[in-house]
């Protein structure tokens, strides 16, 4: 954008969904804290039970955890805000309150991505190397591979959120969006962009594309593999192990493809936030909902720790 009327900006106001009617608002609002609730209350009761229960400990179940704590977090940098400006139309937010909230979308967004090729490496050993799986995945390289997953995410994000924020803003503030993604904020910067542009979309493309491209290829292996297997029992025990974790994947990616790689024409502020909504809010409900009913362990685990506390709660009772 060509440098004009600058300002120094000491909020921003989120768009969001302000121009639907009230009664409408109010309906996304509990739609919106159902989800919120649900997902908090679904991956907190992952996170729980595959630290209590003792046939939950190989790697898989480990990424699994974490893939939940993402996802916790990303609902936490999303909806609470969401949520508020739904119900106490309080649209605004502070500069630093939406660098932050940001920095830690880049954050999590960026984990997500290279966990998930972490998890479809863990599925490639477990079906194409079952008597080496032990050795491979022991305990330090499974933490190790969790925190290779982390890491990525704060360079990406610091460097993203402390580019964009250092660009002087035009007397405009008003973010057409329900948080602060980096292309809506970005229209409102009164400087030369393109250098930052040309980063952001390279950005992009290395870190959505790297993890899934590693993620196709542990997936041809894998199919190779249990193409191998003579019975059909068999084949679909091996394919049962991994089918939960293409799902999750299938949703995030396809998500995500279409919000930042959707050509411009194509891509209204409106249809941007629908899509949005697809990665920040449906995505962290439904990973724990199909983990738990696409696999057993998980569903008997459930149960255990369910009779468990009933049977706690009758013993103090």
């Amino acid at each position: 954008m060509a440098a004009g009327n600058q300002t120094r900006i000491a909020e921003f106001i989120l768009m969001g969904f302000s121009s639907l009617p009230t009664e409408i608002q109010t309906l996304l609002f509990l739609a919106f804290l159902t989800i919120y609730l649900v997902t908090l209350l679904g991956n907190s009761l992952i996170i729980l039970v595959t630290l209590a229960d003792p046939m939950l400990q190989s790697p898989m179940y480990f990424f699994l955890r974490n893939l939940s704590f993402m996802e916790i977090g990303f609902n936490l940098v999303i909806l609470p805000k969401m949520l508020r400006t739904l119900i106490a139309q309080d649209t605004s937010i502070s500069f630093l309150g939406c660098a932050t909230q940001m920095y830690f979308f880049f954050f999590f967004g960026v984990a997500e991505c290279f966990l998930l090729a972490t998890m479809a490496y863990d599925r490639y050993v477990a079906i194409c190397s079952p008597l080496h799986y032990p050795i491979i995945m022991n305990q330090g390289t499974h933490a190790r591979l969790a925190a290779a997953s982390w890491f990525p995410g704060f360079p990406v994000a610091t460097v993203q959120t402390t580019w964009l924020f250092s660009f002087p803003f035009c007397a405009n503030n008003k973010v057409n969006h329900f948080f602060c993604d980096s292309p809506p904020v970005l229209r409102l910067v009164c400087a030369d962009t393109a250098r930052f542009e040309v980063y952001a979309i390279v950005g992009t493309i290395l870190v959505v594309m790297i993890p899934c491209l590693l993620i196709l290829c542990s997936y041809t292996l894998i199919a190779a593999s249990i193409l191998k297997i003579p019975s059909a029992k068999g084949k679909h025990k091996a394919f049962s192990t991994c089918s939960s974790h293409l799902v999750v994947v299938s949703l995030f990616y396809v998500s995500l493809s279409l919000t930042y790689f959707r050509p411009k024409s194509k891509n209204s502020p409106e249809s941007k936030k629908l899509l949005s909504l697809s990665y920040t809010v449906v995505t962290p409900l439904l990973n724990p909902i199909i983990y738990s009913l696409r696999n057993n362990e998980v569903k008997n685990a459930l149960s255990r720790t369910f009779h468990k506390a009933l049977a706690l709660r009758k013993f103090i009772l």
